[in-house]
């Protein structure tokens, strides 16, 4: 049915690679084949399931607001539990002060443009190189990879692209004082790249200076995933909006939130015909209010921000010590359970030719040789972290226990001492992903 009313590429690509294997249930942090395999899901639905799949607590509060036969959506009125949920949001950022729901994290950049530019009458908007912030056509605009890009022209004019950790391009692109915002994730998700430790700092100091809005994209580092609710934390920065999704919505029910300063706010619903001068039909539909109240409940009552701090570091921990032992390794890095398993090219000659060939198939082709036998041998379900990337990235549910901790590691050992094995099962198996790769640039 995929293959004739959906998407077949992607039906294609998962036969590829071996990833056919017909999920049938999620519980917590595992998933269940048909074949009844439990599998440790590393992906997290693209880091969806902080509270892990079908939480019972998440479950109940859906079924109870089902049962409740409440109005939902009449419009015109407004929604208790919309009022709950932006309070408890609002309780763990007590800087900002107003929130705006959306359906999705795209829709939040999205509100964040049209407010930017609505607050200050200014049309430009800093985005950094290798930045994702959704796939609608402003998002998009602010999206820095080419393979999303292309063939999409013309995208939104006025959208200045700098290179991450380098405050002295941001200061270049500030100075002519026509952006209203530079929008920027705390870690990037494509690549989990690291700021430098001033790096956040100093761009909010001189967003400050520039009169910009500076608007932290936490929609996959927020809510727990770093080890603190949002990552900016990490750094001390207190940005003037700040983007969520994608945990928020407790892996049911879609929700978005644009957390922000009332000067800001209120420059865009400033007067009562301009009430509803943006919104969004489903927005603050019960379901999602809901999800999202429950979502910060389970955080809250299982401590689940403390225990990514606390499993984060054992898998990083682990993982770096590897490092020396294996030259196709080069960085392990991250916060929290968000981590960046870097690999490069070796330096002995067989493994630098057999490197070679597969970056001249595809270049970050090296990495399916980690991910596949990840999930054909080691029943770990992970991804590369972006087109073209050398890296893998781990984003598991918040509620992986030790154990699961030591499987990731011991895993990630067996798949990596394969990997400098040439001739060996795993360069078998690159081979195959090269032919592959080869015909389909012919």
């Amino acid at each position: 049915m995929h293959t004739r009313h959906l998407n077949e590429q992607l039906v294609r690509v998962l036969k590829t690679i071996g990833y056919d294997v017909g999920f049938q249930r999620g519980e917590g942090q595992y998933l269940y084949d048909r074949a009844g395999d439990r599998y440790l899901d590393l992906l997290s639905g693209f880091g969806v399931f902080a509270i892990g799949r079908n939480h019972p607590v998440l479950r109940d509060a859906l079924k109870s607001t089902l049962d409740g036969h409440l109005p939902n959506l009449v419009q015109m009125d407004v929604s208790t539990l919309a009022g709950i949920l932006a309070e408890r949001l609002l309780a763990e950022v007590p800087y900002l002060d107003k929130v705006f729901f959306a359906n999705s994290g795209t829709e939040c950049t999205e509100a964040a443009i049209k407010f930017a530019r609505g607050a200050t009458g200014r049309p430009s908007i800093i985005y950094c190189d290798h930045g994702y912030h959704g796939l609608s056509y402003g998002a998009l605009s602010l999206t820095g990879d080419p393979n999303f890009r292309n063939g999409f022209d013309p995208l939104l004019p006025a959208c200045v692209s700098v290179p991450f950790n380098d405050l002295a391009a941001l200061e270049k692109a500030l100075a002519s004082r026509e952006a209203a915002a530079f929008i920027v994730e705390p870690i990037q998700g494509k690549g989990v790249n690291m700021p430098s430790d001033d790096y956040l700092p100093g761009a909010a100091a001189l967003c400050r200076k520039y009169g910009t809005i500076f608007v932290a994209d936490e929609i996959q580092t927020g809510m727990g995933r770093t080890g603190k609710f949002l990552a900016v934390e990490h750094w001390g920065v207190e940005p003037d909006m700040v983007l969520l999704s994608k945990s928020l919505s407790g892996g049911h029910v879609p929700v978005g939130a644009v957390l922000t300063r009332k000067p800001i706010f209120d420059k865009i619903f400033n007067r009562m015909d301009r009430a509803v001068v943006h919104g969004s039909t489903f927005a603050k539909n019960d379901l999602a209010m809901t999800a999202g109240i429950a979502t910060l409940e389970v955080l809250k009552h299982e401590k689940l921000i403390e225990a990514a701090a606390a499993r984060g570091a054992q898998v990083r921990d682990a993982l770096k010590a590897m490092i020396p032992g294996f030259e196709l390794l080069k960085d392990v890095r991250g916060k929290g359970l968000m981590i960046g398993v870097e690999f490069g090219p070796p330096k002995s000659l067989k493994l630098k030719t057999a490197w070679n060939l597969l970056e001249s198939a595809n270049k970050g082709l090296f990495c399916q040789l980690i991910t596949v036998p990840l999930f054909k041998d080691h029943k770990i379900l992970t991804q590369v972290a972006g087109h073209g990337s050398h890296t893998v990235k781990l984003l598991p549910p918040l509620t992986v226990t030790e154990d699961d901790c030591n499987w990731i590691v011991r895993a990630f050992d067996e798949v990596i001492t394969s990997s400098h094995k040439v001739p060996g099962a795993v360069w078998s198996l690159g081979k195959t992903l090269m032919d592959n790769a080869l015909r389909k640039s012919a």
